[in-house]
C-alpha cells in the first residue's frame, strides 16, 4: 500500500526543535516540505543499506533498531506537514488512515513466530514472539477518550504513529532473521531520493 501522506504528548520546545529539524524556514518560503511518505521511505532506505553488515555481524550484537525511532520522528513530520494543508484536521484524518493502513500491510507480511524460532539463537526466541503479539495487538479501551476537535484527531494521529512503530520494529526483526521482505519489495515502502552512502571508516569517511 503506497499513497501515505507515537505515542504521547510532544513538549512544545520539541515540537519547535522538531519545526527547524525538517526545514521550518523552507517551509514558509513555499518550497516543498518533508512529507511522511518520503521520510519512512529515507529511513527504511537506511536500515536496508546497514542490512548486509549487520548480517555479518551476526547475533543480538548485529541487530539494530534504529528505525524505530525514527518512525515517530517521520510520524511528526507527517501532522506537521497536515499543519499546512488547506483542511488540516481532515488531513491527519488521512494520516491517521494510512499509518493504520501501513501498519496492517506490515503484519500480514510477518512470519508467525513459531516459523523462526532458533534463527539468531535465545535473544530472538525471546523478543520476536514478544514484539510480534504487541503489534498485533489492540488497545484495551479508547486511547484518545476525553480528547475534543482538533487535539482529538491529534492524538489519533500520534497513536497510530505509536501501532505504525510497532509494526515495523517486528518487521525489522524478521528483517534481520530473513523471515520478511524488504519494504520495497514487500510495497509498502517506495524507494526514496538519492541519499547518503554508508560510511567507510577505512577511508576516513
Amino acid at each position: 500500500m503506497r499513497g501515505v501522506h507515537s505515542t504521547g504528548p510532544l513538549h512544545p520546545a520539541a515540537i519547535a526543535a522538531l519545526v527547524c529539524l525538517t526545514g521550518g524556514q523552507a517551509w514558509a518560503t513555499g518550497e516543498a516540505r518533508p512529507e511522511f511518505a518520503t521520510c519512512i521511505d529515507t529511513q527504511v532506505a537506511y536500515f536496508e543499506r546497514d542490512y548486509p553488515p549487520m548480517t555479518q555481524t551476526g547475533g543480538e550484537a548485529g541487530f539494530q533498531n534504529g528505525l524505530f525511532d525514527w518512525v515517530d520522528y517521520c510520524g511528526m513530520v507527517g501532522i506537521i506537514d497536515c499543519d499546512y494543508a488547506e483542511d488540516p484536521l481532515e488531513c491527519q484524518r488521512t494520516l491517521r488512515a494510512d499509518l493504520d493502513g501501513m501498519r496492517n500491510d506490515i503484519l500480514a507480511g510477518l512470519p508467525a513466530p513459531t516459523s523462526v524460532t532458533g534463527r539468531a539463537g535465545e535473544w530472538s526466541d525471546e523478543l520476536y514472539p514478544r514484539v510480534w503479539a504487541l503489534a498485533n495487538g489492540f488497545s484495551a479501551g479508547e486511547d484518545c477518550a476525553g480528547t475534543q476537535d482538533a487535539f482529538g484527531v491529534w492524538c489519533e494521529a500520534r497513536e497510530a504513529t505509536g501501532r505504525l512503530k510497532l509494526a515495523i520494529l517486528a518487521w525489522q526483526i524478521a528483517r534481520y532473521l530473513n523471515a520478511a521482505e524488504p519494504a520495497v519489495v514487500a510495497g509498502w515502502a517506495a524507494p526514496p531520493p538519492p541519499m547518503r552512502p554508508r560510511a567507510r571508516p577505512e577511508r576516513g569517511d
